[in-house]
């Protein structure tokens, strides 16, 4: 697990300054436009939000300008560097933290919102336990899982040579499985899809073939394990 850990900060400590140039406009105009939207139909504002592989910090600020109070952690201490220049005392903050082993206390939070963060810990059930468990019993989790049509999907690849990876790729049904096998239960869930897909070429197909042609898949989660961890 180290190595997996330790490699997972450099690769994202690398990436730091490049996610900073790219990240406000995925917010605004790109592939994550419609996450704060949709998240706040969930969550009541004013309610304690912590974003779980928050990169830059850019969707954190998003969220505490809709009147959230906000944490936002990130593996790589770059990100943070980053991140911390956005901080709002009382209202927005930013940790390096890991998403498997987070340093708060059992139910700490209303909500959760964590995007494209679990296919690159190594043992994703472990990491969505992590997050059942900082999270308040009923509270909601708004999650982001690619695609198989997403780009960063061919970080996996080398693992079909024999290499090590740190990308754990999955399914958006193989997530949903999982999560409700982990007293996890679905709220609802949009399809995130590139250019090329118009809405009015999926809006009549199942669920699982507009997961199939989608960039990332959103869904809204309710934490429904009651059980107090110590």
């Amino acid at each position: 697990m180290g190595d997996w850990h330790e490699q997972a900060k450099q690769t994202w400590g690398q990436k730091a300054s490049d996610w900073n140039e790219s990240s406000q406009h995925m917010w605004e105009e790109g592939s994550r436009k419609t996450i704060i939207p949709f998240l706040k139909k969930y969550m009541t504002r004013g309610s304690y939000i912590a974003d779980i592989g928050c990169g830059d910090g850019y969707g954190s600020y998003k969220l505490m300008k809709e009147n959230y109070k906000v944490i936002g952690m990130d593996i790589s201490r770059e990100m943070i560097e980053i991140a911390n220049k956005r901080s709002i005392d009382g209202q927005l903050a930013f940790l390096q933290a890991d998403a498997v082993k987070l340093p708060f206390a059992n139910h700490t939070f209303d909500g959760l919102m964590s995007i494209n963060c679990i296919e690159w810990t190594e043992h994703p059930r472990e990491t969505l336990l992590e997050l059942q468990r900082v999270l308040k019993p009923n509270g909601i989790l708004c999650i982001g899982i690619l695609g198989p049509t997403a780009h960063p999907r061919q970080h996996s690849f080398s693992r079909l040579n024999g290499k090590n990876v740190i990308c754990n790729t999955m399914m958006p049904w193989e997530f949903a499985r999982l999560a409700q096998e982990n007293d996890w239960e679905l709220l609802d869930g949009h399809g995130v899809y590139k250019k090329g897909v118009k809405e009015e070429l999926v809006k009549d197909l199942s669920i699982e073939l507009k997961q199939s042609l989608t960039f990332m898949w959103v869904f809204i989660l309710v934490n429904k394990n009651q059980r107090k961890k110590d």
